[in-house]
């Protein structure tokens, strides 16, 4: 524990500082001086992990903000807006996004380690309990931020989620409409939680403070679970925990910035970069990642109230774990049957995070009952019992005896874990091909990307293709309205010099106005001009086009995507795969047939394509063989044609891929021989300690 410091500054001015206001001798106790148990392991790294994200996060969500309009008509595009034209705006939306799921990675595994080893139990109550509300506080943030980007699934998302308080008797339709501002969800929603969201994050801030104050009156726990009893049984915090800790931060920062930098839209939703709209539902709405397991304990319950209190309960329970585990020893290492069934509780949060993310239907929703049962069971009827059958294994006296004798298991071969995580894995794969079939469309055929990799660039041959094939076939309907022509003569484009994009902008007419005398008037295009939409309005593009409205193309490669499936998105996170886009783009451009099959049928009007979900397309076939002339001899078919359009919408998607590549090999090297440095300072430092 911390107490009183006798520090005292040497320099004149911190002196006077300190006798007036002894922050520094503060500091000095809490952080230099602190008494550390020696036994720690690096799981409780994670708490230096979870300071520093949370700071990242408030540092690039501050300037996030002074660029961010929270307005329904306008968020959409400020972010995007943010990503294309703020210096090194991509690297803040990254660091922000991926931060959030980081953030959230840290703090499982943080909680799951007090689980594991007991630290909720007497005297840390206090402190485990602010700890929950910490993760509640962190989950209203995280939702709140979550809309701000006002896409399809955060307008959904939050339409579903605040309804769920209309379950509340009495006062729950008053909560929804204060929630919206309104009647719907709307821009009233959207201020006051872009208010909520800048706002949290400090008051977050402010009971983290609680927590580790907490933390220092209680002493920190230890995988062997036994006070700290003579100074053997300690290290100063500063240096031996200090850079242990930096030493985990900077391996944690290597998987930061492994997403930051070559996976920034694996753990998004592709519907997200479709601006929302509020009359299309997407056909399967879900949360974030870290909300699925409450999120899959919500939908198996079929009553309303029942589901929201479930999903809250769930939560809530933990605050109540220190009374509900009775058992004296407080680590699960030296608890044999405690430890088999923590892991067995790990495999059910991760399977109901599975389920959380699947339809609401046939066997996930059996299952869904099931494993919220077992969930909920662990803390009301497992490990009270623990507490009175099971017989622990010996204690050590002491921490410094433990060291020395290395007790404890360090190991968990455990069959009923093994059998449960075999399971799960039939579970995942049996649910593949239903997943398949449901989808209605068959899965687009892989292509190589010159742009994939962590070392892919965009071919400037095909790009100019591209941007030809665009013009003179997709630009009839589709509109670039994110793209400026300004951008095809910048670093990571086309290659065009700044007068060739000059040449360019100037072959189209965009609109401008009013002039002097009040009139709008078509003038030729100028390199700040964004491509001009073929179309007026929405209206006048539906009636076009037979009702169906064109998208706008700026996105569409990571507004399109497939399900990928048990496996092969846990093996696309260490081979970079991320091409869905690309794949299905250039998969659909193909995949126009003439001849029905024999069994299916379209609505009068639709066209047949095997890749387009449902199979019947409002888009006749945009491209035949010979329809491009390309200038520097590559091939005028089909297969060329879609596969060099698919790469400049690419580019169109993600102008600053080659730039994000480029910084993520410089970041990783520095993080790399930094990560290796605080690995040998550490060893010897703690030399002399073990």
């Amino acid at each position: 524990m911390s107490g009183p410091s006798d520090y005292q500054p040497s320099n004149p001015a911190l002196q006077w500082i300190e006798r007036r206001l002894p922050i520094f001798g503060l500091i000095h106790s809490s952080f230099v001086a602190y008494p550390t148990p020696r036994n720690l392991n690096y799981w409780w790294t994670f708490g230096a992990i979870l300071s520093f994200m949370l700071g990242m996060q408030i540092l690039t969500g501050v300037i996030l903000a002074m660029h961010y309009t929270p307005n329904a008509d306008l968020a959409f595009k400020s972010v995007e807006l943010i990503v294309r034209d703020v210096n090194y705006g991509w690297l803040l939306r990254n660091m922000h996004a991926v931060g959030a799921s980081m953030f959230f990675v840290a703090v499982y595994v943080h909680m799951f380690r007090g689980l594991y080893y007991g630290s909720y139990k007497e005297p840390r109550e206090v402190l485990w309990i602010l700890g929950v509300i910490i993760y509640l506080l962190m989950m209203a943030t995280g939702f709140m931020g979550y809309v701000l980007p006002w896409g399809q699934m955060s307008f959904w998302g939050a339409t579903v989620i605040t309804n769920l308080f209309s379950a509340v008797p009495y006062v729950g339709e008053s909560i929804v409409t204060l929630l919206w501002g309104g009647y719907a969800v709307g821009n009233p929603t959207l201020n006051r939680f872009f208010s909520l969201h800048y706002l949290l994050p400090f008051v977050i801030a402010g009971v983290v403070v609680l927590h580790v104050w907490a933390l220092h009156v209680a002493g920190q726990n230890n995988p062997d679970g036994v006070e700290p009893k003579t100074e053997k049984d300690t290290v100063p915090f500063t240096p031996h925990a200090t850079i242990k800790d930096m030493f985990g931060v900077a391996c944690f920062m290597l998987l930061y910035a492994w997403f930051i930098f070559y996976m920034p839209n694996y753990l998004g939703d592709a519907d997200n970069y479709i601006p929302a709209n509020p009359g299309v539902t997407p056909p399967h709405i879900v949360p974030e990642w870290y909300y699925l397991p409450f999120y899959a304990i919500l939908r198996s319950i079929p009553d309303k109230l029942a589901g929201v209190i479930a999903m809250f309960g769930a939560i809530i329970i933990l605050c109540f774990l220190p009374w509900l585990d009775g058992a004296k020893t407080r680590s699960s290492k030296y608890r044999p049957l405690a430890k088999q069934f923590f892991w067995i509780f790990v495999a059910v949060c991760i399977l109901l995070g599975y389920l959380g993310a699947q339809p609401p239907e046939g066997i996930y929703v059996v299952a869904g009952r099931v494993l919220t049962f077992c969930y909920f069971a662990y803390f009301l009827i497992v490990l009270p019992l623990l507490a009175r059958i099971e017989k622990p294994r010996p204690v050590p006296n002491s921490i410094s005896d433990a060291v020395l004798a290395k007790t404890g298991s360090r190991s968990t071969p455990m069959v009923s874990t093994a059998i449960v995580l075999a399971l799960a894995g039939s579970l995942f794969a049996g649910s593949i091909d239903s997943a398949k079939a449901s989808e209605g469309s068959d899965t687009p055929p892989g292509n190589k990307w010159s742009f994939s990799g962590p070392f892919g660039t965009f071919d400037r041959g095909a790009l100019q293709r591209g941007l030809k094939v665009y013009k003179e076939v997709c630009s009839s309907c589709h509109g670039l309205s994110y793209v400026a022509f300004r951008n095809l003569a910048e670093s990571g484009g086309p290659g065009y010099s700044v007068a060739q994009a000059s040449a360019f902008a100037s072959e189209y007419k965009v609109k401008d106005g009013p002039n002097d005398a009040g009139d709008m008037f078509e003038r030729p295009g100028r390199p700040a001009d964004y491509f001009p939409s073929p179309f007026p309005n929405e209206q006048a593009a539906r009636a076009a086009n037979g009702g169906a409205a064109p998208p706008d193309l700026s996105l569409i490669t990571k507004a399109r995507s497939y399900k990928r499936g048990f496996p092969w998105f846990i093996f696309d996170v260490f081979t970079q795969y991320q091409e869905q886009g690309p794949d299905y783009v250039t998969a659909l451009l193909q995949g126009y047939e003439e001849k029905v099959p024999e069994g299916v049928t379209i609505p009068e009007g639709s066209y047949y394509n095997k890749y387009f979900p449902g199979h019947a397309i409002k888009m006749p076939k945009p491209i035949s063989d010979g329809q491009v002339t390309y200038d520097d001899g590559s091939p005028t078919t089909v297969a060329q044609y879609a596969k060099d359009v698919t790469t400049f919408l690419m580019w169109t998607a993600e102008p600053h891929m080659e730039a994000r590549k480029s910084l993520g090999f410089q970041v990783f090297v520095f993080l790399i021989v930094f990560a290796g440095l605080m690995y040998f300072t550490k060893k010897k430092v703690w030399a002399a300690s073990h």
